[in-house]
Order: structure tokens, then C-alpha cells, then sequence
């Protein structure tokens, strides 16, 4: 015997996973504090320098 779905449910439901799954894309996005975001910033800079460093020059 099939299960019935109340389709008003079902969407509801959706909606609400879809919303959830944004948040936590914002979370993850927007809530780090600055000083991490900062050295994080920094550290892929420092990186960038230290591999055009290495970098052999063209004659």
C-alpha cells in the first residue's frame, strides 16, 4: 500500500531544507571573525610570495 503526502507539507518542507542550506552557506561564508579572515588572507599571500620566489628567471 503507497504512503499518502500531503503536498502542501511536502513543499513546506522543501522550502524549508532550501533555507537551511542557504543559511548555512552564509554561516560558513560571513561568519568568521576578521582576525581569521585576515590571516587567512595573509597566509595565501605569503604563499603567492614564496612561490614567485622560486620562480626561475627567463633569459
Amino acid at each position: 500500500m503507497t504512503k499518502i503526502t500531503n503536498l502542501r507539507q511536502a513543499r513546506k518542507q522543501r522550502d524549508r531544507s532550501e533555507r537551511r542550506a542557504a543559511g548555512d552557506a552564509n554561516a560558513a561564508k560571513f561568519g568568521e571573525p576578521r582576525a581569521l579572515r585576515e590571516a587567512r588572507t595573509a597566509e595565501a599571500k605569503r604563499a603567492e610570495r614564496a612561490h614567485d620566489a622560486h620562480q626561475r628567471d627567463e633569459d
